[in-house]
């Protein structure tokens, strides 16, 4: 059941239970009782996992085993719990023998079994029995959590759906509640902003992964339960590398797939996934992580996804090593505190005020936006740690690192969706709540987001990210085998749309500016920041601006991460391949192309000598080419046959020139012949 305390009383909640599923999930089921008021009491166990730093590695699959086990164990009392309400309203110590003795027994057992483990591959730990017992915590004493249900207006039963389910407020019954947001609005600007260094590292290299429309999730999660089926107890959000399940192996990682423009980018990104608690039933509705845990409602694909390396404010960043696993923020903070807590939510054109414990209500035309920074200082050994934490750490207020560590790019996830505010005065009934999924106990509060990584870059692409990064420039994914997507360091060509999206281009700040178009790379080319402007050298898939724009934001990405790009060449900058005859999108016009010329070296200060007619969808048609005498091209305006990825042959006569030719010819031929036949029929009927 769920309890909270409200004017000094215990006061029941309500509770569905699903008879099906032998579960809480929300959805399908019957209520049993009405709320009261805004909170619900939860499950507190010690984190014994953030205690483990010192795990031998021979000790630490067994160890994370059993450590699952231990997160299976309190989701299983906590479900216990939301079904208790008719014992728990008679006497709230009656949770102690069905519910919390059994639990503390069985943690108690399982930690035996953990410290035998280290035993024996190192010292046995003690006094791991001291973190077996657990408490039964009203949600408005539990940290992390300010709203207390005097001061927090009641969330209303809802009505049963249109489909005939009746959903229980929030997540399958569990939260979220009303005091679990407030309008951005109200809250002031609150990030920080560290002065750089003389040896700033200043650079941004962004990886562009899709939105994850395919709609890979589960709720694994190979770092922290690496074996363990349903790990996570709630679903993941994944771009990025495509082999991510709990049973993956760093080789199979390796030997992936990935949504990432960038080829060499098959690092694995994840999050929980963001619901609408609108009683929709998704596939997971019956499944452990999933509506059997609380998690339920739509789940909504996120409408940007920003995946950006930054430097460091002091001083230059040195490569992440291979396989190196980074986990940011505290998915159990809503019980253990905000020692970890690393959740930022904001609003599009809010970005300036985050917040950590609320999620965000946006006025019309904004967005809901998740943040995460990630640790950006390592410890120059491990590419993790037995609590998955103590090999990274974040920066100092003035972005220096502790002594023993060193910068490494700091990943930054921007994550977009687009929902509409909740309706608070009704529980959601009008206008559905959102929250992110979590473990059941932790009742779907927003400073429970987090986020995982794991570097699976290829080496050589790591290292053009360093040297990016170091030098200032800012770079944009380039698309495997074809046109370089975002220029790179104004010593090449701005990108053309080779990749999937517009990104930034390069800044110009190389020994020549970043050329081509204006400052959208991927699309228009690079020359976003450079001292000197990139010249006009009209990328394909763009339009042909006079001069690149310094500073100006760049274009958002697209989400069909799926498209590739095909043909083209690579060189040794980043963003400055060419592409080669690309053929022409569904429903596209070609405008007639002027002879080709080489896009890959404009020197600054001058024109290209022949402007490249567009051959993307989307290409302004109005716009005409110019062949290297200045004359106008004028566009074709029918629909092209398929190109085949080749150039027609046009040396030399063919047949049917030779034909047009002496077809006159022929015919004046004919013509003699049909009248010297009449003239002498004439002659022999005369005769």
């Amino acid at each position: 059941m769920a309890l909270m305390l409200g004017g000094g009383g215990l006061v029941v909640a309500n509770v569905y239970a699903s008879a099906s599923e032998g579960g809480w999930g929300g959805q399908g089921a019957e209520a049993t009782g009405q709320v009261k008021a805004a909170g619900m009491a939860t499950i507190d166990c010690p984190d014994v996992g953030t205690q483990l730093t010192q795990v031998p590695e021979a000790a630490r699959a067994d160890v994370d085993r059993e450590l699952a086990q231990l997160d299976q164990q309190i989701a299983a009392a906590y479900q216990q719990l939301q079904q208790a309400a008719p014992e728990i309203r008679q006497d709230p110590v009656a949770a102690d023998g069905p519910i919390m003795n059994p639990l503390k027994d069985k943690r108690k057992a399982t930690l035996d079994r953990v410290a035998d483990a280290i035993g024996r591959a190192g010292n046995r730990p003690e006094g791991l029995d001291a973190l077996a017992a657990c408490t039964m915590r009203p949600a408005e004493s539990a940290p992390g959590d300010s709203a207390s249900a005097e001061s927090t207006p009641p969330a209303a039963t809802q009505a049963p759906a249109d489909n005939g389910q009746a959903p229980a407020p929030g997540q399958g019954g569990n939260g979220p509640v009303a005091a679990d947001y407030v309008d951005i609005n109200s809250v002031q600007p609150n990030v920080p902003d560290p002065a750089k260094g003389s040896d700033a590292s200043g650079g941004t290299f962004t990886s562009e992964c899709g939105v994850n429309e395919n709609g890979l999730r589960n709720s694994d999660n190979v770092i922290v339960a690496p074996g363990v089926s349903n790990g996570a107890h709630h679903f993941h959000d994944y771009v990025g590398n495509q082999s991510n399940t709990a049973f993956a192996s760093d080789d199979d990682l390796a030997k992936a797939a990935t949504s990432c423009v960038d080829q060499g980018d098959k690092s694995t990104y994840y999050w929980p996934v963001l619901r609408l608690q609108n009683g929709k039933q998704e596939k997971d509705a019956g499944a452990p992580g999933g509506g059997t845990e609380g998690n339920a409602g739509e789940i909504v694909t996120p409408k940007q996804v920003t995946i950006t390396f930054e430097g460091n404010p002091r001083g230059k960043v040195t490569a992440m090593p291979r396989l190196l696993r980074i986990i940011t923020g505290d998915a159990k903070s809503f019980v253990n505190g905000p020692a970890n807590a690393n959740a930022s939510w904001s609003c599009t054109g809010f970005e300036d005020r985050q917040l950590n414990d609320k999620y965000p209500i946006c006025p019309s035309g904004s967005d809901v936006v998740r943040t995460f920074r990630f640790q950006s200082c390592w410890d120059g050994r491990n590419t993790d740690s037995a609590n998955h934490r103590t090999h990274v750490a974040f920066a100092g207020q003035d972005g220096a690192c502790a002594a023993g560590f060193e910068p490494i790019p700091q990943l930054v996830q921007r994550i977009v969706y687009d929902v509409d505010a909740p309706s608070l005065n009704d529980g959601g009934k009008t206008v559905p709540l959102f929250a992110v999924d979590s473990f059941p106990e932790q009742q779907h509060k927003p400073v429970t987001d987090h986020g995982d990584f794991i570097n699976v870059f290829d080496d050589g692409l790591m290292n053009e990210m360093v040297d990016c990064i170091n030098s200032g420039r800012t770079c944009g994914p380039r698309g495997d085998g074809g046109g370089n997507n975002g220029g790179d360091n104004g010593n090449n060509n701005g990108g053309d749309d080779g990749g999937a999206t517009a990104n930034p281009g390069g800044d110009g700040n190389g020994d020549n500016p970043g050329d081509g178009g204006k400052n959208e790379g991927g699309q228009n080319g690079g020359g976003q920041n450079g001292d000197d402007k990139g010249t006009a050298a009209p990328s394909e898939g763009g339009n042909p601006d006079d001069t690149a724009t310094a500073s100006s934001p760049a274009e958002a990405p697209r989400t069909d991460a799926t498209v590739t790009p095909t043909g083209g060449t690579k060189n040794d900058g980043r963003g400055s391949g060419v592409k080669q005859d690309d053929p022409a999108e569904p429903g596209a016009t070609r405008p007639a192309q002027a002879p080709k010329a080489d896009r890959t070296t404009v020197p600054a200060g001058t024109t290209a000598p022949t402007a490249q007619a567009t051959e993307t969808a989307g290409a302004n048609p109005s716009v005409s080419a110019t062949d290297s005498t200045g004359a106008a091209v004028v566009p074709q305006t029918t629909t092209p046959p398929p190109a085949t990825g080749t150039e027609p042959q046009t040396s030399g006569g063919s047949l049917a020139e030779t034909g047009a030719q002496l077809w006159p010819a022929a015919i004046g031929v004919l013509l003699a012949l049909s009248g010297l036949v009449m003239f002498l029929r004439a002659r022999r009927l005369r005769y």
